[in-house]
C-alpha cells in the first residue's frame, strides 16, 4: 500500500503584543497547520504567557531571539529565523507569513484546497526606484544609512535623530554604494504566501550569499525589499502573482495607519479575495473579531 505524504501549512507570525489576539490565532488553526512565533524581546508578554503559547500542539515555536525596533533589519531576521526553523518540516509544503495583529479571513478548508498543489507565490512587488513613492522611490532607505537598530523611531526624540543623520548625509553628498554583485533591488508588503520550492530558494540563497543580508543592515525596513529582491531575481519570478493575499488598509483610520480595522470593514472583508486581514486592536476591531470569527468557523 502506497504511504500517503501528509501535507502542512506553516504560519510564521511576528509579533509583539496583544497576546490575547495570539491565542485567537493560535485557536483558529488546527493539526494541518503548525505555528511558528517569534516575540519581541521587549515585550512586555510575560513568562506564563510565553509558556501557555507553547503548550499549544499546534505551536512548533515561541521565540524571543531578537530585539526588534521598527525599520531595523533584526525583524528580517526574526523572520528568516522562523522561515528556515519551519522549513525543516519537509511535511510543510506552504508557508504563510504574518504579523500578531492579523487575522485569517477565509475558513481553514478554503486554505487546504486553495494551497493544494499551488506553486503560485503570492508578493506584493514593485520596481526600486518606486517612481513617486515616498523616500525618494524608496532609495533613501538603501543608499543612506538609518540607524534603526540602534534607535528607537517609536521615541520621538530618537526619531527626531534618525532623520537628522539622514539630513547631513545628504547634505554631505554621501550615498550607500550598492555593489555590481547585487541583485537588482525590488520592494512590496512584507507580508506573504509562498511554496515550499520558493522558500527553499530563498533560504539556500541566503546561506551562500550573506553579503546580500549584510548589505540591507541599515536599510529602513528591509525586511519589505529582501524576499522581493531575491525572488524577483530567481527563476520562481515567473511564478509571482503581484498579490500577497493581505487585506490592508493604507488610509488612516481609529489613529493608525495602516488603519485599524473594526466593524465597518466588515462587509469588505467578508468580499475580498484576501487570505488574511490586518490590523486588528483592541478594544476597536474586537466587535469585527467577533464578526468575522463566527463565519470561518
Amino acid at each position: 500500500m502506497q504511504k500517503v505524504t501528509k501535507i502542512k501549512q506553516a504560519v510564521i507570525i511576528t509579533a509583539y503584543k496583544n497576546y490575547n489576539h495570539l491565542e485567537e490565532i493560535v485557536n483558529f488553526f488546527d493539526a494541518n497547520f503548525e505555528l511558528y512565533i517569534h516575540i519581541d524581546k521587549k515585550s512586555d508578554i510575560s513568562d506564563v504567557e510565553l509558556r501557555k503559547l507553547r503548550n499549544y500542539k499546534i505551536v512548533k515555536l515561541v521565540t524571543q531571539k531578537y530585539k526588534v525596533n521598527w525599520g531595523g533589519i533584526n525583524h528580517l531576521k526574526s523572520i528568516l529565523n522562523l522561515t528556515e526553523e519551519a522549513f525543516k518540516n519537509k511535511e510543510i509544503k506552504y508557508f504563510h507569513l504574518i504579523s500578531g495583529h492579523d487575522f485569517p479571513i477565509k475558513k481553514r478548508s478554503w486554505f487546504l484546497e486553495f494551497f493544494k498543489n499551488n506553486d503560485s507565490q503570492y508578493l506584493e512587488y514593485f520596481d526600486i526606484p518606486n517612481v513617486g513613492a515616498a523616500d525618494n522611490g524608496y532609495m533613501d532607505r538603501i543608499e543612506f544609512y538609518n540607524f534603526y537598530d540602534l534607535l528607537n523611531a517609536k521615541n520621538e526624540k530618537q526619531n527626531r535623530i534618525i532623520r537628522r543623520l539622514i539630513k547631513i548625509q545628504k547634505k554631505l553628498g554621501f550615498k550607500r554604494k550598492i555593489s555590481v554583485k547585487m541583485p537588482k533591488p525590488y520592494g512590496g508588503s512584507t507580508w506573504w504566501s509562498l511554496s515550499r520550492d520558493c522558500v527553499g530558494y530563498v533560504l539556500e540563497f541566503t546561506k551562500k550569499n550573506k553579503f546580500v543580508l549584510n548589505r540591507f543592515k541599515h536599510t529602513l525596513c528591509s525586511e519589505e525589499f529582501y524576499f522581493q529582491t531575491i525572488i524577483m531575481n530567481s527563476p520562481f519570478a515567473d511564478k509571482v502573482i503581484n498579490n500577497n493575499l493581505r487585506h490592508i488598509d493604507w488610509i488612516a483610520r481609529n489613529g493608525n495607519n495602516p488603519a485599524i480595522l473594526d466593524e465597518t470593514d466588515y462587509v469588505k472583508l467578508v468580499e475580498s479575495n484576501a487570505a488574511f486581514a490586518r490590523k486588528f486592536e483592541y478594544p476597536k476591531s474586537i466587535e469585527l473579531l467577533e464578526k468575522i470569527k463566527s463565519i470561518i468557523k
